[in-house]
């Protein structure tokens, strides 16, 4: 099943223009760092590399053992690789809207087989957040409207600002912007600070204005889940790069 969904997936994605999160611009200078999940319901996200072999992402984008399969594109061309294990973090609830929970939505895969020599390890961030009004770079796969998934399959990027509606989380960021916001798809890439670190993983976006994306987006920080991130990989035989 998940072969055949990744086919018909490459495709489309093939054929699919230059966009991603609406309001953005290209980011191919993150294409070493990143890389798409693809699931066999038909649903895609964004997943951030740790090494060459260890992905973190959005819980939900692998919770309910769903086969998948992980896309890149290697010299213009699709190429996937199988997982070889993935987990959700144990505070992530699915129900969580509706059930008003807790939940830490993040998650982890590893893969079978390395990635290519040219993606690099992204930094995790294990200071303090953005402080409100601090600039936060979103990067993601998603489309440009919600309507119209044509639009998904490159990275790009969304210049937003940290906010605090709720006043100080120590397991939310909060970023929005009047001209961008985070598009389905978009769930599971990295939120960076302004030194580059991944100081959230996108979990949530908005549902308003013409692309059905604009809003205040919401991230799970990093920083406070360093101990489960780091007792996973261990398990892995891993290691994640923090800087404070």
């Amino acid at each position: 099943m998940a072969s055949r969904v990744a086919i018909l997936l490459s495709a489309a994605l093939a054929a699919a223009p230059a966009a991603a999160l609406t309001g953005a611009s290209p980011a191919a200078d993150q294409d070493r760092s990143a890389v798409m999940i693809l699931n066999e319901g038909g649903g895609f996200c964004t997943a951030v590399a740790l090494d060459r072999r260890t992905l973190l992402t959005a819980g939900h984008c692998v919770a309910g053992g769903r086969a998948m399969r992980v896309h890149w594109r290697e010299g213009g061309q699709p190429a996937f690789a199988s997982p070889a294990s993935a987990t959700a973090h144990p505070e992530f609830s699915r129900d969580a809207v509706r059930t008003r929970r807790r939940s830490i939505d993040l998650g982890l895969v590893r893969l079978a087989e390395p990635l290519p020599q040219r993606f690099s390890p992204a930094t995790l961030s294990a200071g303090a957040p953005p402080a409100t009004g601090e600039a936060v770079t979103a990067l993601g796969f998603g489309p440009t409207n919600r309507r119209d998934p044509s639009t998904a399959g490159t990275m790009r990027r969304a210049e937003l600002s940290a906010i605090a509606p709720y006043g100080p989380s120590k397991i939310l960021l909060w970023a929005s912007s009047p001209s961008a916001g985070i598009c389905p798809g978009d769930s599971g890439g990295p939120m960076l600070d302004a030194a580059g670190r991944v100081v959230a993983i996108t979990a949530w976006g908005g549902t308003g204005g013409a692309s059905g994306c604009a809003g205040p987006a919401q991230g799970v920080l990093v920083g406070p889940q360093r101990a489960w991130i780091d007792r996973i990989l261990a398990g892995w035989g891993a290691r994640a790069r923090w800087e404070q």
